[in-house]
């Protein structure tokens, strides 16, 4: 006979993720056996099979509910604005948002996706390649100097992603940075650098200005 679930099933089954990410992130997945994981759950492990029939289950569904949120948080970013740049921008905000929020998920998504089973594996990384198309995409509409081609596209991408993926391991959100600030700062720094160019006209200008600043002093030095 096939056993009912309870009412509070989808709770104890989602507080199983969120303990087991906090326990692979500290422990790393192969190290923390089914015995620890009932333990931090305080469930038995015939309890914890009810819920998941393996310990690879619960890292694929942690892995794949992560991926997915990020997907649609970009989306729903991007889905308010009209400009490009305010896209990306947006987008970018998002990522930063998220992984400031899940920063357990992030190690564990780094450190331990090769532990799944190889459809495993491929279900992520096809999750991981959509949203890295969409900022891909953004990046392509933003490049005005045709700088991002197909031989290039991968090269730019993982630049900007190896900026945010990896960031759990130093930043702070709760420091003197705030996430959405952190994001703009990520968006400036890759798209202009430290040192952007002067538009041509500002630079005329400049140019002019200094001539005639030239100009006074050379009438000055006459006089």
């Amino acid at each position: 006979m096939a056993r009912t679930r309870s009412e509070n099933y989808d709770e104890i089954q989602q507080g199983i993720l969120a303990t087991a990410c906090g326990l692979f992130a500290r422990q790393g997945y192969m190290r923390a056996s089914i015995a620890d994981l009932a333990d931090a759950c305080k469930l038995s492990r015939g309890a914890l099979y009810h819920y998941f029939e393996s310990k690879e289950a619960i890292l694929f569904a942690i892995l794949d509910a992560h991926i997915r949120e990020m997907i649609a948080d970009v989306e729903a970013a991007m889905a308010g604005k009209t400009a490009t740049l305010e896209q990306f921008r947006a987008a970018i905000r998002a990522i930063v948002a998220l992984n400031a929020r899940s920063s357990d998920e992030q190690r564990v998504i780094l450190n331990d996706l090769s532990f799944l089973g190889e459809s495993e594996q491929d279900a992520i990384k096809a999750l991981e390649r959509q949203l890295v198309d969409l900022i891909a995409d953004l990046l392509i509409r933003l490049d005005k100097e045709g700088k991002i081609v197909k031989r290039t596209k991968k090269i730019y991408s993982m630049m900007l992603f190896g900026i945010l993926n990896f960031s759990h391991t130093w930043y702070d959100p709760k420091g003197g940075i705030a996430p959405a600030e952190f994001a703009d700062m990520v968006v400036d720094l890759f798209l202009y650098g430290f040192t952007m160019p002067v538009p041509a006209k500002d630079a005329a200008k400049d140019a002019a200005k200094d001539a005639a600043k030239d100009a006074v002093k050379a009438q000055r030095q006459r006089a």
